[in-house]
């Protein structure tokens, strides 16, 4: 039975967008969409309804959603689409839908912003702690943004993909990360720009474990190692890999300004307090505007 992709709907700009964005991913993958929306149980729900104002919240939800799955079928016919009204809190309930699904997609509304709970709160403190790959996109990115400019330097949706970039760090698996990079785009025909960030060990002299100053060539070199059989795994994929010495936020953010999707890791840490996102995925989340993809890793 095929995983489907599961969107969050909230019926803000954003979570409108990520509805879009995941639509067209199923497409792409041949999955089916589903799209749910959240909300604690209110008098509302209750049969019968004594006072009318007290069905707003559920007529809310339920208008939502009936246009979301119409303008969804329209749009993408070829997408099976689904969708139910959970009554449950957004964060459990697209904790528990994550399990299920081969990705969630939800709106991101970044720094300030007037968006859906979805988009705001709820999407980072789901990210901090699903297993299953999270992508956050932005009100206003449409299908034409996904490609890049045509000889007019003019959005087309008839001109090939914008990069894949993935964020790796070396000192971490990666494993998952790259699986889902490549696949994003093999399925987009796209390059995949990888990115790795170095600098120079935290002791005296800048000297490793071994005794050994690393150089920018011994960096390239490691990045190759680890890209040498997903590189042979996906022959179809052009890789460009780039490892720059400095710090990472600004390397992520500068190859993402032309990306079409960004993929950043996030360390599962067993046993340790609570959920963290990491500081270049909690700048990428603020700041970068393609959809940017969060993939969990041990």
């Amino acid at each position: 039975m095929l995983r489907p992709i599961v969107v969050g709907l909230d019926g803000s700009g954003e979570s409108v967008a990520a509805a879009d964005w995941a639509a067209r991913e199923a497409l792409r993958r041949g999955l089916p969409l589903r799209v749910v929306h959240a909300r604690e149980g209110l008098a509302g729900d209750a049969e019968p309804v004594s006072l009318p104002e007290l069905a707003v919240p559920r007529y809310r939800a339920r208008r939502i959603l009936r246009s979301a799955v119409d303008r969804l079928a329209e749009e993408h016919p070829q997408v099976p689409v689904t969708a139910e009204q959970i009554r449950r809190g957004p964060v459990p309930t697209l904790l528990a839908e994550a399990e299920a699904a081969e990705l969630l997609v939800l709106g991101n509304q970044g720094f300030g912003g007037l968006g859906g709970l979805l988009a705001g709160s709820v999407a980072l403190a789901v990210v901090a702690r699903a297993r299953t790959p999270v992508v956050l996109v932005r009100a206003g990115f449409d299908g034409v943004d996904e490609h890049v400019p045509n000889g007019d330097h003019e959005a087309s949706a008839g001109t090939p993909y914008r990069p894949v970039v993935a964020a790796v760090d070396l000192h971490h698996a990666c494993d998952s990360l790259l699986a889902f990079a490549f696949e994003a785009a093999r399925h987009r025909a796209a390059p995949l720009h990888v990115v790795h960030a170095w600098r120079l060990p935290n002791t005296r002299g800048g000297v490793d474990e071994r005794g050994h100053v690393p150089t920018q060539r011994d960096a390239e070199c490691a990045l190759e190692s680890v890209l040498g059989p997903w590189k042979d795994k996906y022959p179809q994929v052009a890789v460009h890999a780039t490892a720059e010495y400095g710090r990472p936020v600004p390397a992520v953010s500068r190859a993402a300004r032309y990306a079409g999707l960004l993929v950043l890791g996030r360390e599962v840490r067993r046993g340790g307090p609570g959920s963290r996102t990491g500081h270049v995925t909690h700048m990428a989340i603020h700041q970068v505007s393609c959809p940017v993809a969060v993939v969990a890793h041990e």
